[in-house]
């Protein structure tokens, strides 16, 4: 008992030191960058979904709407219906929300990260401004459901595969979350903003569109338990935490992974390679989220062998040299990818491995192509570190 005592305190202690010293190295990387964001955010004032309205919106002022990505106006009848083109993204559809919401996103986390880097408190103080505007403020808040999100004209007000969209607050989460740790945020403000976070939480696990994306069979079931997760660590629901973890382990990791650690259903699409690293980098982000000393969620292993690190090991030798990829080219953003990806730095905290991170290292961490940045929720490490 007392050998397997010391080896449990011994291997804490490397894994402590081996994180310290990856945060080191990535703030070394990053650090300039950082500041130069965060001095440029703090000139930014809030803009919510307010400030934009959506006239095809079945919803309120208040109500976060968007549309379809792959819809488009029939061309036999243009006001009929829209018909569906997949991978191909209608630019005349209605996005000002989820650019907000992600320019939202972008702007707390190069503040969080500014201060994380430099401890002056200025950062943090326009964050605030920021959180307050959007779950707040009566004037400017979104109401905390996605009811109208990825709407069809013709066909239907929302959908719950518009959930997706709200990815964005995840980071917007882990500020917080990081901000009350080290006691810089307002009793006040944490709750009210715990408050918002508790009804959407409950409007994801109850309503009808909720319960459709939760079963949703590709990255949109996987996108979910990432939120849910996040949230729920946010919020303190441990009920809520545990089945996202039972989710991970009995529903997606088997029907979504293949035995070589591939995802087929994201290979089947139009986009496989950016579909696929979109899927790697929202289940690495869960397992991130989820595991602690009581649940490794990077070493759970199905009973015929699928697990984390063998579908980050099947997908980094077409990140490290994508020109091998051999299957179709994407239809769209080929060339965008890929990017600085979170699956192979949340990776090396369980296994490490010098080559991802050297190779995450040379890859853009900053990129500003809209639909990368769509789907790259996690665009600041500092604060998962």
């Amino acid at each position: 008992m007392y050998k397997l005592l010391l080896f449990v305190i011994l291997l804490s202690f490397c894994q402590c030191k081996r994180d310290h010293s990856l945060k080191e190295e990535v703030t070394d990387l990053l650090r300039a960058e950082i500041i130069i964001r965060g001095d440029k955010a703090l000139a930014e004032e809030p803009v919510t979904i307010t400030a934009y309205k959506a006239e095809r919106s079945a919803g309120s002022i208040h109500d976060f709407y968007s549309e379809g990505d792959y819809w488009w106006p029939n061309p036999v009848s243009p006001d009929s219906a829209y018909i569906r083109r997949d991978g191909q993204t209608n630019p005349d559809n209605f996005v000002a929300h989820r650019h907000a919401m992600i320019r939202f996103s972008s702007l707390i986390g190069d503040l969080t990260s500014a201060w994380l880097v430099t401890k002056d408190e200025k950062y943090i103080r326009q964050a605030v401004k920021h959180v307050r505007a959007w779950f707040v403020d009566p004037e400017t808040r979104m109401n905390p459901n996605l009811q109208y999100a990825q709407a069809i004209k013709g066909i239907v007000t929302g959908r719950g595969i518009g959930i997706i969209d709200t990815i964005h607050l995840l980071e917007v989460v882990q500020s917080l979350i990081r901000m009350e740790q080290a006691g810089v945020f307002s009793v006040e403000d944490a709750v009210g903003i715990r408050a918002w976070f508790s009804d959407y939480l409950k409007w994801l696990t109850t309503h009808p569109y909720g319960v459709d994306e939760m079963n949703a069979k590709n990255n949109h079931g996987t996108c979910w338990v990432m939120q849910v997760a996040q949230f729920a660590k946010y919020t303190g629901d441990q009920d809520i935490i545990q089945f996202c973890r039972n989710r991970y382990e009995s529903v997606l990791l088997p029907s979504q992974m293949a035995e070589d650690g591939s995802f087929p259903l994201e290979l089947k699409r139009t986009k496989p390679y950016g579909y696929s690293l979109f899927n790697l980098d929202a289940m690495a982000t869960i397992c991130h989220i989820l595991s602690d000393r009581q649940h490794d969620l990077w070493q759970f292993t199905t009973g015929d062998g699928r697990n984390m690190q063998k579908a980050v090991a099947w997908l980094y030798p077409y990140i490290a040299d994508k020109s091998s990829w051999p299957f179709a080219e994407d239809v769209m953003y080929w060339d965008e990818w890929p990017v600085a990806q979170p699956a192979l730095l949340f990776s090396i905290f369980n296994s490490p491995d010098n080559a991802y991170l050297e190779t995450w290292k040379r890859l853009d961490h900053f990129p500003v192509n809209d639909e990368v940045i769509r789907n790259l929720p996690i665009r600041h490490p500092l604060l998962w570190l």
